[in-house]
């Protein structure tokens, strides 16, 4: 941590950084549990994640502002790896994630994130949003016990196949969810994390008063969520693990990476200061090391979060630290409580995530473009939605290199033509 940031500080400076960190806090516990679920694992290590990553990157990541957790964009990986390779697995995948993150800091990578192709990024941003958005489809329409795959032409058609099995009772109290979402939007469209919480909290309690025991529950499927945190376990790592995993953990590197620093330069550009990028590497890194021994999933800088934080006049890393101390009184005191809530409050939340995460008016805007970036954003997007992340941004990041080469030939053929003429 920078005690930079402290030279100027006040009562009051603190005061508003408590009230922003519990602001971020209480959006964070849905989000953590649901991300957690539709990667397929149990919603508790969500909370481990979001506790663990949000105190780490708040003391040693390179921007101030930033709040780590579990986030959107991880979901397809993530369950693809749990379901070819298994949650243990998943988390030695992170741990050496967080290895090749720290290479990256070193090798000076974080200066080179300018470059990454922006077709590439909203290409792949908007095949995980179609991606998070269709796995819920299931949640909100009640069918909880219906089969996962890693691709989403086959979920697709698993879900087309168990219609007949809707529940009724999922569906009212996934819409109830979804209406408060957007009325409270609609009078406050800055409480995008709160509406939340009180689209969650709302549908639930109507459920419970109105249709008891017709819909399922985070525990009734998953357990009741422990209240107690986890001794920290070092994950059995062997060669062979490393040489199966490599390709999960690069492509996890690649988009944590991606992720905290994009948000790290919107933070910069709220606030107009400046954030290390390799002292953010660094501290991910760590992250992504640590969180797997107390059985969390990969983490990065959340953008909605990280605004939330600074929206809410946040001035310093305690805000952070705050968020992921309000996260673990609250997994210790009412986690129990959390096991009530309905399946279908979650599968809402995490649609309105995917909306926003979709990156929809560049997607149009680069379409409508109808040139070689239109080829490789598309080509991007489709590849990630019926294959993989990693497949889609390798094909992508192939096509870029080879119209960078194109442009370049072209240019010194220009060059030579007008210095003999």
């Amino acid at each position: 941590m920078d005690l930079e940031v402290f030279r100027n500080y006040s009562l009051r400076s603190l005061k508003k950084d408590i009230i922003s960190g519990i602001v971020v806090g209480i959006i964070a516990i849905p989000l953590g549990l649901g991300f957690a679920i539709a990667s397929g694992i149990s919603p508790v290590t969500g909370l481990y994640t979001t506790i663990v990553a949000g105190l780490l990157i708040a003391i040693l990541g390179g921007c101030r502002f930033q709040i780590a957790g579990p986030t959107g964009a991880f979901v397809p990986v993530l369950l693809g790896i749990v379901l070819q390779y298994g949650y243990e697995n998943l988390l030695i995948a992170g741990f050496m994630s967080g290895f090749i993150l720290i290479i990256f800091a070193i090798c000076r990578v974080g200066t080179l994130i300018k470059y990454f192709p922006p077709s590439i990024i909203v290409g792949f941003q908007s095949g995980i949003a179609l991606i998070i958005f269709s796995g819920q489809i299931p949640n909100f329409l009640g069918l909880h016990t219906i089969e996962k795959y890693q691709y989403f032409h086959l979920n697709t058609k698993e879900i087309f196949g168990s219609l007949h099995s809707i529940n009724i009772y999922s569906i009212a109290t996934a819409g109830l969810c979804l209406a408060t979402i957007l009325i409270v939007l609609y009078f406050s469209p800055k409480s995008l994390g709160m509406s939340y919480l009180i689209g969650i909290i709302v549908s639930t309690g109507m459920a419970s008063i109105f249709f008891a025991n017709q819909f399922e529950t985070i525990g009734s499927i998953y357990g009741k969520i422990p209240s107690h945190f986890p001794s920290p376990t070092v994950p059995n790592i062997t060669v062979e693990k490393i040489v199966t995993l490599l390709p999960s953990a690069f492509i996890i590197a690649i988009l944590v990476g991606l992720q905290s620093l994009l948000t790290a330069r919107v933070a910069d550009e709220m606030t107009k200061l400046k954030h290390s990028s390799k002292k953010e590497l660094i501290g991910q890194g760590i992250v992504n090391m640590v969180t797997p021994m107390f059985s969390g999933i990969p983490a990065a800088g959340e953008i909605a979060r990280t605004v939330t934080n600074i929206k809410n006049g946040a001035s310093s890393p305690i805000a952070g630290i705050t968020h992921a101390i309000f996260v673990l009184i609250v997994l210790l005191v009412l986690a129990p409580y959390a096991s009530y809530v309905a399946l279908a409050s979650l599968a809402p939340v995490l649609m309105v995530v995917a909306w926003n995460i979709s990156k929809k008016e560049q997607f149009i805007k680069v379409v409508k473009e109808k040139s070689f970036h239109s080829l490789v954003l598309l080509t991007t997007f489709l590849l990630t939605v019926f294959t993989n992340l990693t497949v889609g941004i390798a094909v992508g990041l192939c096509l870029s290199g080879v119209h960078f080469i194109i442009r370049k030939r072209k240019g010194k053929h220009r060059f030579s033509r007008d210095t003999t003429m």
